[in-house]
């Protein structure tokens, strides 16, 4: 048989398409051509394949090959098809068997010596072909793929995964009596979340910021610090993780598919809140994702954790202005004049920013020299609607040097993390999500504050010239500070602590 056909996947956003990989073997002149939308990449496959499969002791039939990668509308990257265009010319010049070959997909980077190197995206790869399984005879298909994305991709449960070192290995599962040079399928193990986040113990003072944390950990708020230098907001920002509710399965699935296609992942991190922290120089692709063949950015790689945005006036005004999409439908799409990728960004936006340039006003030293304009000019560099989009906004005031050493230490995290993780759970229970992603009918049914409540709301709304996304913001936060109280009713003292954190920056 001159043909063989195998199966592979390639990526395309967070999804990954079956991808038909067809090897024929005619008469004519030796060559190896691909075809089927292949980039760069795919496109020097040829010469990796054939000193892979040289240097593994084959032989290269000396016929015209032609590797056709369908659909062909669909296009290819990345080194992941070289695994399958070997062993498709093998089994179509018959020096292995190609009967099993449907019962597989393959994906896997040659080395010039035939060792398999590790590919961008498996975990996402190995999710679509359990979910799409369309095996012959009702069966599930087996993936077979380099030994160093075993782990990854043995995340997906019930996966039949099989990892080789070369390509060596391959073949000899699929030659006639290899006996016990067969594969063997990968029994993988989730490896346990690690906890070795800083402890908010370590921060002295601030209780009032460490209370409005534990709120936004608990509902899953954005937050916004305004300080000074010094007053403990990056401190405080790298312990906010350990506060947050550990992940549920399927969030940590989604969270390590998209690491896994931004080829970040680490078993390490499995079950472990992204904590994202770019600097203020990024670009607007870098922030939301996007290139020639779209892949995700910050907002996407801290899909259900956090993006830290610290000395939030410095990030450019255009960049800042792409957060506004994401933050309230939790999703990006990127769209090129060939593609389109959609990509997860459910994330928790922190920030912090000083309140002037210098970052001194207010300050009991007094050595503030900015005058009122400068400082109203550079607080606007935060534009209204993304402030608008911020559920709390606080004010931190500096530590006065003599009472630093006097402070006792605070309390710890783990004690602030278990507030949060019972308050979190009584959410799931009454409406199945997190009080910040409750549309406005689910606002209406479980945010309604009692009749003082309501009175001191509309009063401050008068009063402040709120938006109607900040009354509603202001009610999912009330929502969180009375699960805390482990309270059935929005009551008005409730009502007041939500309103004072959006009082810190602009009114109105």
């Amino acid at each position: 048989m001159s043909l063989a056909v195998l199966r592979s996947r390639a990526l395309a956003g967070m999804e990954a398409p079956a991808v038909n990989v067809e090897v024929h073997l005619a008469n004519g002149l030796p060559a190896l051509t691909i075809v089927g939308l292949p980039d760069a990449e795919v496109r020097e496959a040829k010469d990796r394949v054939r000193a892979a499969l040289q240097n593994s002791g084959f032989t290269i039939p000396p016929r015209r090959i032609t590797v056709n990668l369908a659909p062909a509308d669909l296009p290819k990257e990345s080194g992941r098809f070289d695994l399958p265009i070997a062993l498709g010319i093998l089994a179509a010049s018959q020096q292995i068997p190609g009967e099993a070959l449907a019962r597989y997909e393959f994906a896997g980077e040659l080395s010039l010596s035939g060792e398999l190197r590790p590919i961008r995206g498996a975990l996402a790869m190995t999710f679509a072909m359990h979910r799409h399984a369309d095996g012959g005879r009702g069966g599930v298909r087996a993936f077979i793929l380099p030994l160093a994305n075993a782990d990854e991709a043995s995340l997906v449960s019930d996966a039949a995964i099989y990892p080789a070192r070369t390509l060596l290995e391959v073949c000899a599962h699929f030659a006639h009596g290899a006996g016990n040079m067969r594969l063997s399928r990968h029994q993988g193990q989730a490896p346990q979340a690690l906890t070795d986040y800083p402890d908010f113990a370590e921060v002295k003072g601030q209780q009032s910021a460490k209370r409005a944390l534990e709120v936004a950990a608990a509902g899953l708020h954005s937050v916004l610090m305004i300080g000074p230098p010094g007053a403990g907001k990056s401190m405080l920002a790298a312990r906010f993780p350990g506060l947050l509710p550990p992940m549920c399965q399927d969030e940590a699935l989604e969270s390590a598919a998209v690491q896994s296609i931004a080829g970040s992942f680490s078993p390490e991190r499995w079950r472990r809140r992204p904590f994202r922290s770019p600097h203020h120089t990024s670009s607007g692709v870098a922030l939301v994702g996007g290139g020639n063949l779209p892949r995700p950015g910050e907002v996407s790689l801290a899909h259900h954790g956090v993006l830290f945005l610290d000395e939030l006036p410095e990030f450019d005004r255009r960049v800042l202005e792409v957060l506004r999409e994401p933050l309230e439908s939790g999703r990006i799409t990127i769209s090129r004049a060939a593609r389109q990728a959609d990509f997860p960004a459910r994330f928790q936006l922190l920030a912090a920013m000083n309140p002037c340039p210098c970052g001194w006003l207010g300050h009991a030293s007094g050595k503030c020299r900015c005058t009122p304009e400068t400082a109203q000019r550079y607080q606007d560099r935060v534009s209204g609607p993304l402030l608008d989009r911020i559920d709390i906004q606080l004010t931190l005031a500096a530590m006065p040097a003599e009472s630093i050493a006097g402070q006792a230490d605070g309390e710890a995290s783990s004690a602030i993390a278990e507030r949060v993780a019972r308050a979190h759970a009584l959410q799931l229970a009454r409406q199945g999500k997190p009080n910040q992603r409750l549309e406005p009918r689910d606002i209406d049914r479980y945010c309604r504050p009692d009749a003082a409540g309501e009175r001191l709301l509309r009063a401050a709304m008068q009063q402040l010239h709120w938006s109607a996304r900040a009354y509603h913001r202001v009610l999912k936060v009330a929502r969180t500070v009375a699960d805390l109280a482990a309270s059935e009713h929005v009551a008005a003292e409730h009502i007041a602590q939500a309103i004072q954190y959006r009082r810190a920056l602009r009114e109105g």
